[in-house]
């Protein structure tokens, strides 16, 4: 009997806690001026939606919980899009991956997509001893990177945003695993270099270290583009929150992290950062993989994703080969900050994010 009615007991629960999210998550608030109401069930005039927590207790002093202080959001001039997330195949034939690329590009475009994203080093295989041969010169241009020069020219041509996945970028004595962003008119806007560089050993599982042939970058990076403020990311980028947080006081919509998760770490932990990124800081997540090739020294795990800021899998695949199409709507982004007002809520008494790089630009 009381195991039966602790059952019951738990599935009350749980039944309550699904309808007070679905509720949350319904579509039945309407969007004014950028900023979420909902309708009075008496006819009388629609009323803001009020956070549980409007005047924070300022002994907590929220505001000086990120120093320097947390940015507005900006404006955008999109800020309802479609993106698109190439999953693409890889092989070992550079010009057939630059290719390849570009027709996912001009596909996704001819559907709609103001931003398009790839997944991290498409142009070659994911290894040690490929990074050098298949580096590029970035600064240099022309011949000497093709890949970034192809992704130039159709971000002008296409009138869209790119986020150019990742490739090897030779510099000097170095090479790094770098994320280039275009905007509509072909010009670069921002380069990340992967920071955080992906150093593990599992034994029995995988054992990766790119510190044997990368180097690691030295800044975090924020754009301003035509679809918004994004903080870039790759792959291993996406596990340092620090870096999230940073970027989410820094004013962005959006987080893009190219990546490519292996076998073991992917079906653990891929989805769950992705989801956990967004919900802590409530804003957009958009991740982009390659392709699953088993025959591949590296094996990825695929999945690419579109996370909402409530942590909501707006849209998802499996490992094949394939583009998502997916809707981003920018004033979820305040429709969701003011369900959970947790800007006005932390303990900038006890805890504090220091933004090292603003701070030093000051």
């Amino acid at each position: 009997m009381v195991a039966a009615a602790a059952a019951a007991a738990a599935a009350t629960a749980t039944a309550t806690a699904t309808a007070t999210a679905a509720a949350l998550l319904a579509p039945g608030l309407k969007l004014c001026a950028g900023r979420a109401r909902v309708s009075s069930p008496s006819g009388l005039p629609p009323r803001r939606v009020t956070a549980m927590a409007s005047a924070p207790n300022s002994s907590f002093r929220p505001e000086e919980a990120r120093y320097p202080p947390a940015l507005e959001l900006p404006i955008p001039r999109l800020s309802k899009f479609k993106v698109a997330l190439c999953q693409l195949s890889v092989t070992a034939d550079k010009s057939r991956n630059i290719a390849h690329a570009r027709a996912a590009i001009e596909k996704a475009a001819s559907d709609g997509a103001k931003l398009v994203v790839l997944p991290e080093i498409w142009n070659g295989p994911y290894s040690n001893d490929s990074f050098p041969e298949y580096a590029e010169d970035i600064e240099a241009g022309g011949d000497a990177a093709p890949s970034f020069s192809m992704l130039s020219e159709v971000a002008r041509s296409l009138q869209i945003t790119l986020v150019g996945g990742s490739i090897a970028e030779r510099s000097g004595n170095n090479l790094y695993n770098t994320c280039c962003v275009f905007g509509s008119d072909g010009q670069l806007k921002g380069k990340h270099r992967k920071i955080h560089l992906f150093d593990i050993d599992i034994p029995g599982k995988i054992t990766f270290k790119e510190s044997k042939t990368l180097t690691a970058g030295q800044s975090p990076t924020v754009v301003d583009t035509d679809v918004g403020r994004i903080g870039i990311g790759i792959c291993y980028d996406i596990r340092f929150q620090e870096l999230a947080m940073l970027y989410a006081a820094r004013g962005a919509h959006l987080l893009c992290y190219p990546g490519a998760f292996n076998m073991t770490t992917g079906p653990l932990h891929w989805e769950l950062l992705q989801r956990a990124r967004a919900a802590d800081n409530q804003l957009f997540v958009a991740t982009c993989a390659p392709a699953r090739d088993t025959s591949a020294g590296y094996v990825a795990w695929g999945h690419s994703t579109l996370v909402g800021p409530f942590g909501e899998v707006i849209a998802t695949t499996e490992h094949e080969e394939a583009t998502i199409i997916a809707d981003i709507d920018y004033s979820l982004i305040e429709q969701r900050r003011q369900f959970l007002p947790v800007q006005h809520q932390r303990r900038g008494d006890l805890y504090q994010l220091v933004d090292v790089q603003r701070l030093g630009s000051q």
